[in-house]
């Protein structure tokens, strides 16, 4: 009987023991991951900052930096700004207050000096927790300019001015090109016709290239192509006076590439 109630106590004194292990285990785990911490600093903002005491003739180079820090983010400056703004002393990082505008906070993240959200010539102002008014000046220090994410337009416009890669080996045989081709704005709709012959051109390396007929789009006739080349894969057609227009082989026709500006199809006439 004696034996039963010591084992009952012993399993008790353990269970004991184990419950204040969990209590004990649960701040340790939440003091590695700290509540509230910014995914990430606004980069905006990252960079250096002049911070002054108003009146007082004081100031400091300070940086805000993205590394997360134990509150908000890394705050990094001389050891003579402690002498210069005792404030520092005391600060361990860099937030952001309900209105979006920095603060310089202490390690338990309590609000050291607090700014407002206004940022012009003059830069920002803020109270410091000792009661002293202090400013935030760019000095200009280079600051990070934050961009909004090309939209699908722009990103599709950007796509279409880079040059289309061509591998010789697979474009169309040079002695295949000279013929008639109708030259379209849209598939189908032809609104030229237009000569590329073996027969040497003016132009240095290029043949001769000359509407058939007459020629209904403004923008070929004021183009005027006179030669043309072939080089690498890609056609070149060449303008009176000299600028000239690239075409790559896709689909059984030639298309002008890079694909900016009022699109030009040729495709060769039997």
């Amino acid at each position: 009987m004696e034996e039963g109630l010591i084992s009952t106590r012993k399993a008790k004194g353990l269970a004991a023991l184990a419950a204040g292990l969990l209590l004990l285990a649960g701040p340790v785990f939440a003091q590695g991951q700290p509540a509230g911490r910014p995914a990430a600093a606004p980069r905006a903002l990252a960079g250096a900052w002049e911070i002054e005491k108003i009146g007082a003739s004081r100031s400091c180079t300070v940086t805000f930096g993205t590394e997360p820090a134990a509150k908000g983010w890394q705050l990094r400056f001389p050891a003579t700004c402690r002498r210069a703004l005792p404030i520092l002393n005391e600060a361990a990082g860099w937030d952001l207050g309900s209105a979006g505008a920095p603060r310089l906070v202490d390690g338990a993240g309590k609000v050291l000096i607090a700014f407002d959200e206004r940022s012009g010539a003059a830069g920002r102002r803020g109270k410091g927790s000792d009661g002293a008014q202090y400013g935030l000046d760019p000095k200009g220090h280079a600051r990070v300019v934050a961009r909004p994410a090309p939209s699908a337009a722009e990103l599709a416009a950007t796509a279409a001015s880079r040059r289309t890669p061509v591998d010789p080996a697979q474009a169309p045989a040079m002695e295949s090109v000279p013929g008639r081709y109708a030259a379209m704005r849209q598939p189908g709709r032809e609104v030229c016709k237009l000569a590329l012959t073996a027969a040497a051109s003016e132009t240095a390396g290029a043949s001769v290239a000359s509407f058939e007929g007459a020629c209904t789009d403004t923008g070929l006739t004021i183009f005027s192509p006179v030669a043309w080349r072939y080089v690498a894969g890609r056609l070149e057609l060449i303008a009176r006076k000299g600028h000239k227009v690239e075409l790559v082989f896709e689909d059984g026709q030639w298309r002008k590439d890079p694909a900016v500006g009022a699109p030009l199809m040729l495709k060769k006439l039997p």
